[in-house]
């Protein structure tokens, strides 16, 4: 749930807050003011036993355990595409019912942390698969996160200059962002939330996107002057794309961008987008336990690692997930108490781009790293587990 001002968000102990916890059904838990308007019968936020929980349709806590990038193309290729077309009838639905759902399910993950892959990774040509569908989600019938492609200022994207958020035209997309992705999605109680850009260049570039900069030059925040123009600019950038939002979508959580952990980010920018999203999210390769601390610390707002990983480079040059320091650090982030999830950027498939997953292209699985990964995942469930409603 949300956050919207440490004044207005403050640990749940408002009598909107109260009352929101009463009108729920759940006295037991202390539901969250979010930017939802109307939370019952979906995903929200609330605090129980001193710590920030994800809460259920349901009531119940839930602690987000998700992978990321599950696309079938793999299985695509020449050369083993009968896997596709005689293994689930060249069905979508028969492959997220006959092998991702239970997959998932098996390996102790209980969300779609976000299912786009990278397909392309060029300089001038680096490219996601597509989004999930409605019918998608629902066949593959457990809980998922959403990407709202509102803007290209992502640290990888290096072909489209930087938005104009005060314009007419980006208020206008992301009207049309809305209706199109939220309008099919907002009576679904399946979905946790939305997600925004992965990786935003606010104050760093990198190397093939230095052409177009980052959208606030850093040099300005020496001054105050300087820090209100950011505060203002990043103000709207989440006033506009969470006022498309629930103009269509009055439900589901707002989980705003996946700020690369590694790279500036300010409070005035947290600051800036307290108001508008309910979690901060992060993508983190390096040190996902001690950056969201600290975040949590500073901002008091719920945070998530939803995207990271450590990788085992082979000799055929392809990538093995680290179950071991996967498990080392989904023990260690349940022990910061603004935390609500992690999601893993193993992949399902090891694809020719990123060349890391967690079944071969053959579906040959990684059978050490899936187990201790499960291992990890059924550990949390049972910490979960653990604490008494």
């Amino acid at each position: 749930m949300a956050f919207s001002n440490i004044t207005r968000r403050e640990f749940l102990l408002s009598t909107t807050s109260i009352a929101t916890s009463l009108s729920l059904g759940f006295p037991h838990i202390s539901f969250a003011k979010t930017t939802q308007t109307r939370p019952e019968g979906f995903f929200t936020l609330g605090r129980k036993d001193d710590r920030w929980w994800l809460i259920g349709p349901d009531g119940k806590r839930f602690f987000t355990l998700g992978l990321n990038h599950v696309d079938p193309a793999t299985i695509r290729y020449p050369e083993n595409i009968d896997q596709w077309r005689n293994g689930y009838g060249n069905s979508m639905k028969r492959w997220l019912t006959e092998s991702v759902a239970p997959n998932l399910k098996n390996w102790g993950f209980n969300t779609l942390g976000w299912n786009q892959e990278v397909i392309t990774s060029k300089p001038l040509n680096h490219r996601h698969s597509r989004h999930f569908t409605r019918e998608e989600y629902h066949w593959l019938n457990m809980p998922y996160c959403h990407q709202l492609p509102f803007a290209d200022f992502h640290q990888w994207e290096s072909e489209t200059r930087n938005p104009d958020f005060f314009s007419e035209g980006f208020a206008d997309w992301c009207d049309h962002v809305a209706r199109e992705h939220c309008v099919p999605l907002a009576d679904d109680p399946n979905l946790i939330g939305y997600f925004y850009i992965d990786c935003p260049c606010w104050l760093h570039v990198r190397k093939h996107n230095q052409w177009k900069g980052p959208l606030f030059d850093s040099q300005k925040l020496k001054t105050e002057s300087g820090k209100a123009e950011l505060r203002r600019l990043a103000r709207q950038y989440y006033k506009v794309t969470h006022d498309a939002i629930r103009r269509y979508d009055q439900h589901h959580l707002i989980l705003g961008d996946r700020y690369e952990a590694n790279a500036p980010l300010t409070m005035e920018i947290i600051d800036s987008a307290r108001p508008f999203v309910d979690v901060l999210s992060f993508q983190d390769f390096r040190d996902p336990v001690n950056h969201l601390h600290g975040w949590h610390r500073k901002s008091k707002m719920p945070v998530l690692w939803a995207d990271g990983a450590r990788g085992i480079k082979q000799d055929d040059g392809t990538i093995r997930n680290d179950g071991n320091w996967y498990a080392k650090t989904l023990s260690a982030l349940r022990k910061n108490p603004g935390c609500i999830g992690a999601h893993l950027c193993g992949a399902y498939y090891r694809n020719r781009v990123r060349r890391r997953g967690l079944l071969d292209e053959n579906e040959q699985p990684d059978i050490e790293m899936i187990n201790a990964i499960r291992n990890a995942n059924l550990l949390a469930e049972d910490w979960v587990k653990s604490f008494s409603e």
